[in-house]
């Protein structure tokens, strides 16, 4: 169906989506079960993004046509043992060895990292740097010598999105490996920065699609189990439930139709992108606990799905940004454009 490469421009085989046609078919996808959609999510992403954007015409070449296909799988290798929105914190060095660097450092919970073909790795080219100033992006293919793997991660939820750590154990990379070639370096995070308006956007309409599949199997419940000689879905308790879910979901829809809008007409939608990925994450957690409520004992059940997605939708809240990193970008963002 093209779904590897949904936001990956036609000229490199991808479907090109705007990103008000990508979130529209995420509204469809968030409604399956999550790891469905992760296993396409990093090439269309984070996966994809940084070269599409920052990218050198040979690493565009060489790369996209195969994540489009998804012939070849991407992977993001951020996130570290003690690292994680805080870039400060960032451990793993690439060390310059003439036209080559040595990259030494462990990734974790790197998703699709047992299947991963391609990993855009960030790895400190400074040494001494406490920030984000002192950090490269590299392209680093998944057969490399010296990278390892760790055990598949044992989760709460989303357990058919495998993740696990990625070693890395004296990998030599070319300096064309850089994001945008040598002239990028330590400007790996201006390009992590630039693919987070997207990706925010994009997981907060797969919160949109998981809270309307709930809302959906909520009230299919509600009107066909009886309780005191009458359906569920008569009692008003359970009608608040569903009216509260169902007003939620839409107002998360329109932000995120709204901010896509905006993004594709041009706009800066940073502080916007963070709110739908704030509330969105937000309003399917809650979405998620009335539909177990509604479902009674039920929804404790693993033969219902609601009992699969309230674990599943916990993550969201967690990856691509923490409610409270967007809480702190929201409020920063407020306050630079006052002054």
């Amino acid at each position: 169906m093209g779904l590897f490469g949904m936001s990956i421009p036609q000229e490199y085989g991808g479907l090109g989506l705007t990103m008000t046609e990508e979130v529209k078919a995420a509204f469809v996808l968030g409604q399956a079960s999550p790891a469905f959609r992760s296993l396409i999510g990093t090439n269309n992403g984070i996966g994809s993004q940084g070269i599409i954007i920052d990218g050198t015409a040979e690493q565009r070449e060489r790369y996209l046509p195969r994540l489009a296909t998804g012939e070849l799988i991407s992977s993001f290798a951020l996130t570290e043992p003690d690292a994680g929105s805080d870039a400060g914190s960032l451990s793993t060095s690439a060390k310059r060895d003439g036209d080559h660097y040595v990259i030494n450092g462990t990734k974790r919970f790197i998703t699709n990292a047992p299947h991963a073909g391609l990993f855009t790795v960030f790895a400190r080219t400074k040494p001494g740097s406490t920030n984000s100033s002192g950090v490269t992006a590299f392209l680093v293919d998944g057969d490399t010598a010296g990278i390892t793997f760790g055990a598949r991660d044992r989760k709460m939820g989303q357990r058919g999105t495998h993740t696990c750590d990625v070693i890395f154990q004296d990998v030599r990379v070319h300096e064309s490996a850089i994001i945008g070639g040598p002239d990028r370096e330590n400007q790996g995070f201006r390009t992590a920065m630039k693919v987070l308006d997207r990706g925010r956007l994009h997981i907060s309409a797969v919160c949109v699609g998981a809270a309307e599949r709930l809302i959906r199997d909520s009230l299919s419940y509600a009107m066909e189990r009886r309780q005191f000689g009458e359906a569920l879905a008569e009692k008003q308790l359970i009608q608040a439930m569903l009216a509260d879910s169902k007003a939620e979901a839409f107002a998360a829809r329109c932000m995120i139709e709204e901010t896509a809008r905006r993004r594709d007409s041009g706009q800066d939608v940073s502080t916007e992108a963070a709110c739908c990925k704030m509330y969105a994450s937000e309003m399917v957690g809650r979405v998620a606990d009335r539909a177990v409520q509604i479902h009674g004992g039920a929804g404790y059940m693993s033969e219902y799905s609601v009992e699969r997605f309230y674990r599943d939708v916990r993550l969201f809240r967690i990856y691509e940004g923490t409610t409270q990193i967007q809480q702190l970008i929201i409020a920063r963002n407020m306050i630079r454009d006052a002054a």
